[in-house]
C-alpha cells in the first residue's frame, strides 16, 4: 500500500512539472502573438493571443491542481484534495465551450465585415513559432500521466492551440499566395469543431466522476456474481457500491455473506484479491454478513478496510 502511494506522488511530481513548463510556454508566446497580430492587423493571431491567455490559465490552474493534490488528508479532507484535479478538468472543459462558441462568433463577423488587409507573411511566421511552442508542449504532456483527467484537459486545450497555430499557418499562406482572406475564419471554424468535441469528452467525463458512478468500463452488475463463483466461502453478495476519487483512485464497498465465522478473514481477503485481479479495483472495504454467526456471537457483521 505504501509503495502505491508513493508511486502515486511521484506521478504527481512529473505531472506538475510537465504542466508548469508548458504553462510557462504557453504564457511566454501569448505574448509574442499578441504583439504579431497588432503588427500584421491580425484578428485571427489576436484572437488566437485570447485563446492563449485562457489556456495559460487553465494550464497554471492545472499545475496548482497536481501541487494541491500532493497535500496529504487531514481529519476534514480524508481523501486528500486529489478531486481537485478532476474539478478543474471539468472546468477546463467547459472553458473549451466558450472559447470554441467565441472563435466561431469571430468567424462570422468577419466573413460578414468582408475582406480587410492581413500581412501574410507575419502570419505565417508566427504560425510556425506557434506551431513549434505547441508541439514542445503537447509532447510535454504526453509524456505525463494520459489517464489523469487533468493532464487530458490541459493536453486539450494546448492541441486546440496547435490547431491554431496550423489554421494561422495556412491562412497565412494562403493569404500570401492569392490574397483571399475568407480562408482565416472558416479554418477557424474547423477548429472550434474540433475542440468543441474534445470539451464534450473531458466534461462528461469529470462530471461522471464527480457524480460518483462507477468507472466506464466496469459494469458493476458483474461483481457480485462473479465474486460468488469464484471466492470459496462467500453465499452472496449485494450492496455493491464502485466510484472513483480521480480516473486512477477508485474504490468499493460490498456486503458479503458467509455460512462460516471461522472463513472471515479467508473470505475477506479472497475477495479483495479477486477484486484486483478482475476489475482492477485495490481499495474495497468488505462488510462480511454471517449467517450462522448472529446466535453464537453479538456480531454478525463485521467490516474490514
Amino acid at each position: 500500500m505504501h509503495g502505491s502511494h508513493d508511486h502515486s506522488h511521484t506521478v504527481t511530481a512529473k505531472n506538475e512539472t510537465r504542466m508548469g513548463i508548458a504553462a510557462l510556454l504557453t504564457g511566454g508566446f501569448m505574448i509574442v502573438e499578441l504583439a504579431g497580430g497588432i503588427v500584421a492587423n491580425s484578428l485571427a493571431l489576436i484572437a488566437d493571443a485570447g485563446h492563449m491567455l485562457t489556456d495559460f490559465a487553465a494550464l497554471g490552474l492545472a499545475w496548482f491542481a497536481f501541487r494541491l493534490a500532493r497535500r496529504p488528508a487531514d481529519w476534514k479532507r480524508t481523501y486528500g484534495f486529489d478531486r481537485f484535479q478532476v474539478l478543474v478538468a471539468f472546468t477546463n472543459g467547459l472553458a473549451l465551450f466558450v472559447i470554441a462558441g467565441w472563435i466561431v462568433y469571430e468567424a462570422i463577423s468577419r466573413l460578414i465585415a468582408g475582406e480587410a488587409h492581413v500581412a501574410g507573411g507575419i502570419m505565417v511566421v508566427i504560425g510556425v513559432a506557434g506551431l513549434l511552442v505547441n508541439i514542445i508542449s503537447f509532447v510535454l504532456l504526453r509524456g505525463a500521466d494520459r489517464e489523469n483527467l487533468n493532464v487530458r484537459g490541459a493536453a486539450l486545450h494546448v492541441l486546440g492551440d496547435l490547431l491554431g497555430s496550423v489554421a494561422a499557418l495556412i491562412a497565412g499562406a494562403v493569404i500570401m499566395l492569392t490574397g483571399w482572406t475568407p480562408i482565416d475564419p472558416l479554418l477557424s471554424i474547423l477548429v472550434a469543431v474540433i475542440i468543441l468535441r474534445s470539451g464534450w469528452f473531458v466534461v462528461t467525463e469529470s462530471a461522471h466522476i464527480m457524480l460518483e458512478g462507477a468507472p466506464q468500463e466496469l459494469d458493476t452488475r458483474d461483481i457480485a456474481p462473479d465474486l460468488v463463483d469464484n471466492v470459496p466461502g462467500v453465499d452472496e453478495v449485494h450492496h455493491v457500491h464502485v466510484w472513483s476519487i480521480t480516473q486512477s483512485r477508485r474504490m468499493a464497498t460490498l456486503h458479503a455473506v458467509i455460512g462460516d465465522a471461522a472463513q472471515i478473514d479467508t473470505v475477506v481477503k479472497g475477495v479483495k484479491a479477486r477484486l484486483k485481479e478482475k476489475f482492477n479495483l485495490d481499495h474495497a472495504t468488505v462488510e462480511v454478513e454471517c449467517t450462522a454467526c448472529a446466535d453464537a456471537t453479538d456480531e454478525p457483521h463485521r467490516a474490514f478496510p
